[in-house]
Parts: C-alpha cells; structure tokens; sequence
C-alpha cells in the first residue's frame, strides 16, 4: 500500500469513528480545498457528520460560490453562520472598515467577532469538531495531532488531514473530481477572507497570502488559539 492509500485509509476510519463514537459532530469548513477533500468523505460516504461554514462577510465571491457547488455536487446543503451585525458595526465604528491592518491586536478583534464567537456558536451541541488543519501548512502547525482536547469549547477536535502533503491533497481533489475554489488555480494556497488573502509568488511558504503584513507565528485567526497557543492542550492517544 503506498503512503497516500495508507493515509487515505486512516483518515477514512478516523471519520467513521467520529461518526460512530463521538456523534453529533460537524465539520467546521473555511471551503478550503482541505475541507472540500473532507466533505466529499462525509458527503459521499453518507457519513453523520454535520457540515457548516462561517461567512464573515468579507470572504471572495469564488469562496461562497461553493456553497452551490456543493449543493448541486452532492445534493446537501452545508450550514451557514454569520456574525452579530452589532458587534461588526461596533468594530467598524471604531476601527474603520479595514482597521485590521493597522495592528495585530485590531486584526485579531475582528478574526474574533467575524469568526471565533460565530464558531461557538456553531459548535453548541457537539462533542467534536473537525478541521483540515495540516502540519505543514504553516510553523503553528507543526506539532498537530490527529485527535485533540479543545479545552476552549469542551469537545474533542480532530485534524484527520494532519499528516497529509499539498500532494495527497489535490491528488485527492483531481481524481475524484471534487469541486475546489478556483482562486486555488491563481495563486491563492490559503484562502480566508479578501482584504486578508493575497496570492503568494513561486517559492514563498503556502501561507504567506495570509495577512501577508505580520509574522508568520501571529498567522492565526483565532479559532485554534487559546492563550496565545494553538488549541492542543492535552494529547490523546488511541489504540
């Protein structure tokens, strides 16, 4: 068995056993072409997992567009949460419509209100949740587990992507011709919001479109920090 059929094999029982020991569960998707792999899993495997993304308001029309496509690819709709229009307005009149440039501290204020209070919210009534983080998308991300404790929201998280390559990825993607966003095809490896993402040029690090004006070790929205620290407080191991 080559390595991607193993990995693939791993990640396909890792998300039977959510689906089996840890219901209800959902997959938090940012319609990156990680979450795309894993909902065709869920989607294709009649898998019950629940699906939901976050639209912030400010994310490229490409982006959304998926939502469709995924519809019109397998016949389901994903949930959709949006922020408080109160807590964005009070942002805006305090920071301006793109105060997140001028600071990490503003950036981060509005990672907060656009993403990581609507994720709490999405996330009431599970026991897990499910992203496509990888270890070698970015220098936060290098000691990820599989299987986590997220101590911020009281569940299990699960990474079954980990140790997964940008190879195995769209090696996925083109042979089971799963849809992806098509700013993936101009220079956009990371995509998150529009006036946060820019595409990176050849050699630079996958991450770098990424709120390309701070540090590679602040690249992070929020949703898998607590404390200052990626979500991965106790490691858990499984027979």
């Amino acid at each position: 068995m080559s390595d991607y059929a193993l990995r693939l094999a791993e990640t396909l029982a890792t998300l039977e056993r959510i689906a089996s020991d840890y219901s209800p569960a959902a997959l938090a998707s940012s319609l990156a072409a990680e979450d795309m792999v894993l909902t065709d899993m869920i989607l294709r495997g009649g898998l019950p997992i629940g699906i939901f993304t976050l639209d912030t308001g400010r994310l490229h029309a490409e982006t959304t567009g998926l939502i469709a496509r995924i519809k019109e690819t397998y016949g389901a709709e994903i949930a959709v949460y949006r922020p408080d229009e109160n807590d964005v307005a009070a942002y805006v009149e305090q920071h301006g419509l793109n105060g997140f440039y001028e600071s990490v501290e503003s950036r981060k204020e509005c990672c907060r209100i656009r993403k990581v209070e609507v994720l709490k919210l999405a996330l009431q009534g599970n026991k897990a949740w499910i992203t496509g983080l990888r270890r070698a998308q970015s220098s936060t991300r290098i000691d990820l587990d599989v299987q986590e404790h997220d101590a911020a929201h009281g569940i299990a998280k699960f990474n079954p992507l980990a140790d997964w390559t940008e190879e195995d990825i769209w090696h996925y993607i083109r042979s089971r011709k799963v849809p992806y966003n098509p700013l993936h095809n101009k220079g956009y490896p990371s995509i998150g919001c529009e006036p946060c993402t820019r595409a990176i040029q050849p050699g630079e690090d996958i991450r770098a479109g990424r709120w390309w004006w701070e540090q590679p070790e602040t690249k992070e929205c929020g949703l898998h920090v607590v404390d200052g620290k990626l979500v991965r407080k106790q490691k858990v191991f499984t027979s």
